[in-house]
């Protein structure tokens, strides 16, 4: 490097040193340290290793060393979750974090974990039963995006629910980056969902959506508008986001808005279908023309939903 270039370098060096704290957006010097993304995302895979034994993983695992082998990778998580967590409430709420209250909310979900791996367990059956494409229970766990997103967005809720926002979100942004799918962990999802494709859709943080729900790709559960108070900052914490009841069948690129919208038990929403007003119970809603068109659909007999073709 020759001298003129040299003092260049050194003096671009000078300026940005010299302007890296005027960015409080920007910088967190002299701040707790923070959660490290690549540490959570290392903790995920070994949930994996539990909730999917057999499938992650470099251990072959029989019944003999089951037991073995996944209480070493339960303390594991145990270990460095606990540390993760401790840093994300210092960093949350500015303040040194007991290393106790860390241990308790990790072992409050350890205790809330067998219901997740249940409720991950009707998501892969609603799967298999969704798309008939699908041979197994193999390419499903290891090949379809949208059972990867709704395991991930099952153990960061939980997460999320016990009061840590930072881990959880780079837990599902993680997911994002690798299937297209943005959920939420705020949300509330029922059991046995399945995201179909998947690419594109979003699930905002305060959409609540029932039971035996199926979404297909490029979907939108988003909000209407954004409240702001009287000194134009928004408001934060209400319900932004649709709810979405049980036994819903919602088509690719349709875009459903807003905290008071329901779309009522057993609907079909049509693909590229745009709505921010209720839907009624039972309910048909596609685009004819350049208008949306309802109708009823009959109401079915006890036993599973029908399975609705393409609208």
């Amino acid at each position: 490097m020759t001298g003129p270039t040299k003092d260049r370098v050194r003096g671009a060096i000078s300026r940005i040193v010299a302007t890296a704290e005027t960015r409080p957006q920007l910088s967190a010097v002299d701040d707790a340290p923070r959660p490290q993304k690549k540490d959570v995302i290392d903790i995920l895979r070994l949930f994996q290793e539990v909730v999917y034994p057999g499938y992650f993983g470099d251990t072959v695992l029989y019944r003999d060393n089951l037991r073995d082998h996944l209480g070493d990778v339960l303390f594991r998580i145990h270990l460095r979750l606990s540390a993760e967590v401790e840093r994300a409430i210092e960093a949350e709420e500015g303040r040194p974090a007991a290393r106790r209250h860390a241990r308790e909310i990790v072992t409050a979900l350890f205790e809330r974990l067998p219901e997740v791996a249940d409720r991950v367990a009707e998501d892969v059956q609603a799967a298999y039963d969704g798309d008939p494409a699908a041979k197994g229970f193999d390419e499903l766990i290891l090949a379809y995006p949208g059972v990867k997103a709704v395991f991930t967005y099952r153990v960061a809720h939980e997460l999320h629910v016990l009061g840590v926002r930072l881990i959880p979100r780079v837990m599902t942004e993680f997911a994002h980056n690798e299937t297209g799918i943005d959920i939420h962990p705020g949300a509330t999802i029922g059991r046995s969902f399945f995201i179909d494709h998947g690419t594109g859709v979003v699930i905002g943080e305060t959409t609540d959506i029932g039971d035996r729900v199926k979404i297909y790709q490029g979907v939108t559960l988003g909000a209407l508008s954004f409240p702001k108070n009287e000194h134009g900052e928004l408001i934060r914490g209400v319900k932004r986001h649709p709810t979405v009841e049980d036994d819903v069948v919602i088509y690719a690129g349709a875009t459903i808005l807003g905290g008071t919208t329901v779309i009522g038990r057993g609907s079909v929403i049509g693909g590229s279908v745009w709505l921010t007003t209720s839907v009624p119970p039972f309910t048909r809603v596609t685009i004819a023309g350049e208008q949306l068109r309802f109708e009823s659909r009959a109401v079915p007999q006890a036993g599973p939903p029908a399975v609705d073709g393409p609208a």
